[in-house]
């Protein structure tokens, strides 16, 4: 649901995203928003927290990673919403 809504958590974009133009960047955000592709291969954890897909002839990323408040570390018990933020980053899969 985070992924979708942008709720519980934060998104964030890496240099590679912010240097395309603003319709682009917003067109990448909604293929994230609406992706639906997982697959046994690509999701081996049915986790939802990784995607890749292409936009414009162009390989993008995305995942979601599970902080502790304050973003100092990795969330002890990501389920708990407690204890966890959300962050999901958007990058050029050359960036990973």
């Amino acid at each position: 649901m985070f992924r979708k809504t942008a709720i519980g958590g934060q998104w964030l974009i890496t240099r590679g995203i912010a240097a395309l133009p603003a319709l682009e960047q917003w067109a990448i955000m909604e293929k994230v928003r609406r992706f639906d592709t997982f697959t046994p291969d690509n999701d081996p954890y049915g986790e939802h927290d990784f995607g890749a897909l292409e936009h414009q002839g162009q390989r993008i990323f995305w995942k979601i990673d599970y902080y502790a408040p304050g973003l100092a570390g990795h969330s002890e018990d990501a389920a708990d919403p407690s204890k966890t933020v959300r962050v999901l980053t958007v990058m050029l899969a050359e960036e990973y």
